[in-house]
C-alpha cells in the first residue's frame, strides 16, 4: 500500500510540456517532454510547520523562530495586521528580505492557491507593525509596482533557486511582491 501510494505521488509530480521541434512544423507536430514538478510537501504538513513555528516562538518567549535575512537564507519576521472582518490583532511568521529601508515579503500562503489571510489583512489595513530580531518597526504595507516586481522577484529567486517558477505556476494567480516601507512619524 505505502509502495502504491508512494508511486502515485511521484506521477502526479510530473506535467506535460509541450516543446516544438522547428519553428517550420504545425503545433500538431510538437513532441511531448516529462518534466518533475519542483516538490512541494503536502498542505497538512505545511501547515503542521506553520503551527509548529509558531509553538517554538511562544515556548521560547521570542527567542527562537525569527532571523535576520542573510547573504543565502532569507530572514524570518512576525507580521502584525488587524483582521478585515473581526478588528482583533493577527499574526504571522513570514520570510522576508530588506531592500534598503524596506522590507519585502510574498503573498504566496505556502504556494497554495488561495491569498494568505495577513495579505488581505493589509490590504483592507496597511499600517501594520513587523516584528524582526532587532525589535519593532512600524511599517506601511503595499504591492510592489510593475516596475519594482521584476527585481525584486529576482532577488528572491536568489534565495528560492529555480524551484520558484515552477512552485509559482502552481498558483492560478500571479504572486504578490509586498514592501513593507517604514511608517513616517
Amino acid at each position: 500500500m505505502l509502495t502504491s501510494y508512494a508511486y502515485t505521488y511521484t506521477i502526479s509530480l510530473q506535467r506535460t510540456l509541450e516543446v516544438p521541434v522547428s519553428t517550420d512544423l504545425s503545433p500538431a507536430e510538437t513532441i511531448s517532454e516529462e518534466r518533475p514538478t519542483p516538490f512541494l510537501p503536502p498542505r497538512w504538513f505545511i501547515r503542521a510547520a506553520w503551527i509548529g513555528h509558531r509553538a517554538l516562538y511562544n515556548v521560547s518567549a521570542g527567542r527562537l523562530g525569527l532571523r535576520d535575512p542573510s547573504a543565502k537564507a532569507w530572514g524570518l519576521m512576525r507580521l502584525r495586521t488587524v483582521g478585515r472582518r473581526s478588528g482583533q490583532e493577527r499574526i504571522a511568521i513570514l520570510a522576508y528580505f530588506v531592500d534598503g529601508p524596506d522590507i519585502v515579503t510574498m503573498a504566496m500562503n505556502g504556494w497554495g492557491d488561495a491569498e494568505p489571510a495577513w495579505w488581505l489583512n493589509l490590504q483592507a489595513q496597511p499600517d501594520v507593525v513587523v516584528e524582526l530580531p532587532s525589535g519593532s518597526r512600524e511599517v506601511r504595507g503595499r504591492i510592489a509596482s510593475p516596475t519594482e516586481r521584476p527585481r525584486l522577484w529576482d532577488r528572491w529567486a536568489e534565495y528560492n533557486g529555480a524551484n520558484q517558477e515552477g512552485w509559482a505556476a502552481r498558483r492560478s494567480r500571479e504572486t504578490a511582491v509586498v514592501i513593507l516601507e517604514p511608517r513616517l512619524g
